[in-house]
């Protein structure tokens, strides 16, 4: 089974979260999301596998997300902002066949495995 990680190696959780998939015996393919931000569409995949509205896949702490006012926006506006800025995406997101988690906490990924 193919597994894939939307991973930022500077953030704890999502070193974890690799960690763990390489300690179950995985090797994830590796998407380092804030160098290959994802289309619009991979973000809209993403949000129908997670069962997510789009502010619920974002990092509504960002300073971007405020500077760019997405409190008062809905639906594409806020997938056009996470493929604009792909920092306002949660991570880690990891993706196994048809299903996908987000790895909060980190063990959270096992269940789709």
């Amino acid at each position: 089974m193919s597994v894939t990680i939307w991973h930022n190696p500077r953030c704890s959780k999502s070193r974890q979260t690799l960690a763990l998939l390489e300690q179950s015996g995985m090797t994830p393919e590796v998407r380092l999301y804030l160098e290959d931000a994802p289309s619009k569409d991979e973000i809209r995949h993403a949000l129908k596998l997670l069962n997510l509205e789009p502010r619920g896949l974002m990092r509504t702490g960002e300073s971007d997300y405020k500077e760019q006012s997405l409190a008062d926006k809905e639906g594409d506006d806020l997938i056009d902002a996470m493929a604009a800025t792909p920092k306002l995406i949660e991570r880690p997101i990891v993706f196994s066949g048809s299903k996908a988690r987000i790895g909060r906490p980190p063990e959270s990924v096992l269940d789709i495995l």
